[in-house]
């Protein structure tokens, strides 16, 4: 069956194999340490295999990035604004505390400053998340929470963003009571209709 994978063959557990591998080097040593070779290695798979599926180390990113927003938890419905998005933030606040998944996030993010292959295959990362969470504000929107005419994109963003820059700028906690502040400013913004198109 040429061109088709099978759900849990081989196929997939050599991309799982080596997805886990290269997110293993970007949380250890960047983009930079990332090798093909090394991940083929650490996969333990051949290295025809890894380059004729992947090709680049940029091309081995991307899809990296695109099973980590497949794998990401589905979006939460409380029934509340506030709810859905404490959800949201607590959500990007474990992921950005956890030792390896920061690490890679501050591996991918430094990564997309100069290479733009990764760049856009991590916009394409947070499209997928932004989508899987901007129905909420719609939701909220339908239930009087905000005003219509809220752009739910940018409240989803009004929530993480604090939090990127606490892994990335300030180096403070991303904690819970981050996440916290983060879900209630957004709400609060969200409500005083700040984020109206």
């Amino acid at each position: 069956m040429t061109g088709n994978t099978r759900p849990g063959g081989r196929t997939a557990r050599v991309r799982e194999a080596v997805l886990q591998a290269a997110g293993d080097v970007l949380a250890e040593h960047g983009l930079a340490g990332l090798d093909l070779a090394d991940v083929a290695r650490r996969a333990v798979v051949g290295k025809t295999t890894v380059y004729r599926r992947w090709g680049t180390v940029a091309g081995l990113v991307a899809d990296l990035l695109l099973d980590m927003a497949e794998q990401s938890l589905p979006r939460a419905d409380t029934g509340s604004l506030a709810g859905d998005l404490r959800a949201n933030a607590r959500l990007v606040q474990r992921t950005l505390s956890d030792p390896r998944q920061g690490a890679l996030f501050k591996a991918v993010i430094a990564a997309a400053t100069s290479d733009p292959r990764t760049a856009e295959a991590l916009h394409g990362f947070y499209r997928t998340r932004i989508r899987e969470w901007a129905p909420c504000v719609d939701l909220a929107a339908a239930r009087g929470e905000v005003p219509a005419g809220t752009d739910p994109d940018e409240v989803i963003r009004a929530v993480s963003a604090p939090l990127y820059y606490r892994l990335l700028a300030s180096g403070d906690p991303v904690d819970e009571a981050a996440a916290d502040t983060a879900a209630t400013a957004a709400v609060a913004a969200a409500r005083a209709g700040a984020f109206v198109r």
